[in-house]
């Protein structure tokens, strides 16, 4: 079964929230603030100027992650994805990320020693995005297309076989997380949600994922959550960054385990941090990754604190951003990166505001 359109998942996301008491109904076709979209748009013009000649993006790091997080900020502009502006670089992007895949294991690695789950997760959560959306028929056969490892493969195929790594990945964790590694014994709060957003957005898209995968991974991030609601890291529970915590509040609520108290306290403890963008930019060491999960589990958790804390990070990306569209504000997660992986993970914080972001509730 296909996923539909994003803007139809979108409606969902926001009339769950409305169900559940959180706050005004953030309705989808709402006006778009002008400074939104104009930094969106100037982003995704840099990110269009830096895509590579076989449709990845390599800046700092280059693999089937950092290619696919520029992808969904072209999926999430709301564009047409077979017939818009960027139908091109979507299918260029495709098709780099499907050529980076083991059509063995399924493992959506990186290039030039870059591989790890982060790379697998975001990977994963690109293609559960494209999937029922990008008509993927002649995707191989299109004029100029050589051929390489992922000749042939379909994204649902694809997707299926990432699952597959990610889902045998955390059967064989002590846990039941992710770490760098697929082998790994040990695991890490900001790995295992990147990889379970992926596998949930599969889920959401009609691919098998077994529930004890996703019941194992949200206990584990029980563990990991403390009594003040602060999300740890790695080993014990609590003591974690802000970027951890909101991973935690969102894991949460697109697994729909929204009656855990773990998830209540961690809410609490989000929102007191989030009081607004331009006040918070800074205060954690990976801001741009921060800020990509703060402004999804914002808008899942309490719609009213993400408009106040939006209206912040949009004066605080107006102010950073450089002349070529670039944003870059220290250090964006997953290591040393450049350019692009920043630049597409504060696109992506912004995404919300135009109801098409990845977020993966039916």
């Amino acid at each position: 079964m296909q996923r539909t359109s994003i803007a139809i998942l979108a409606v969902a996301v926001t009339a769950a929230g409305l169900a559940r008491g959180e706050g005004p109904l953030v309705k989808y076709g709402d006006p778009v603030p002008r400074d939104v979209r104009e930094i969106y748009d100037a982003g995704i013009r840099y990110l269009l100027k830096t895509q590579d000649a076989d449709g990845s993006w390599k800046d700092g790091q280059a693999g089937a992650g950092v290619t696919g997080m520029a992808m969904m900020v072209l999926l999430a502009s709301g564009e047409d994805p077979n017939y818009g502006p960027y139908r091109v670089p979507i299918r260029k992007a495709l098709r780099s990320m499907l050529n980076l895949q083991d059509g063995g294991t399924g493992f959506l690695g990186g290039e030039g020693g870059h591989d790890s789950m982060y790379q697998h997760g975001f990977a994963m959560l690109a293609l559960a995005e494209a999937y029922g959306v990008v008509d993927d028929r002649g995707l191989w056969t299109e004029a100029g297309v050589q051929a390489g490892k992922g000749s042939g493969r379909p994204i649902g195929k694809a997707l299926e076989l990432a699952v597959r790594r990610a889902v045998s990945s955390g059967k064989q964790n002590p846990v039941g997380g992710w770490r760098y590694s697929p082998d790994a014994k040990d695991a890490d709060t900001s790995v295992s949600g990147a990889v379970l957003m992926g596998l949930l957005a599969a889920r959401n898209a009609g691919i098998e994922v077994p529930d004890e995968t996703i019941d194992r991974a949200i206990k584990y991030y029980v563990s990991m959550t403390g009594g003040n609601g602060q999300v740890g890291y790695s080993g014990s529970p609590g003591g974690g960054s802000d970027a951890v915590t909101s991973i935690g509040v969102l894991v949460y609520s697109i697994a729909r385990r929204q009656e855990l108290p773990q998830y209540k306290a961690a809410t609490k403890y989000l929102v007191s941090r989030s009081r607004g963008g331009e006040q918070m930019a800074g205060m954690d060491g990976y801001p741009g990754y921060t800020d990509y999960y703060r402004a999804q589990a914002l808008f899942q958790c309490d719609v009213t604190a993400w408009e106040k804390w939006n209206a912040g990070l949009v004066k605080t990306l107006k102010a950073m951003q450089a002349k070529d569209g670039s944003l870059s504000g220290g250090r964006a997660g997953m290591g040393a990166v450049g350019g692009t992986v920043t630049t597409s993970l504060y696109l992506l914080s912004l995404a919300v505001n135009f109801k098409f972001l990845p977020v993966y509730e039916r």
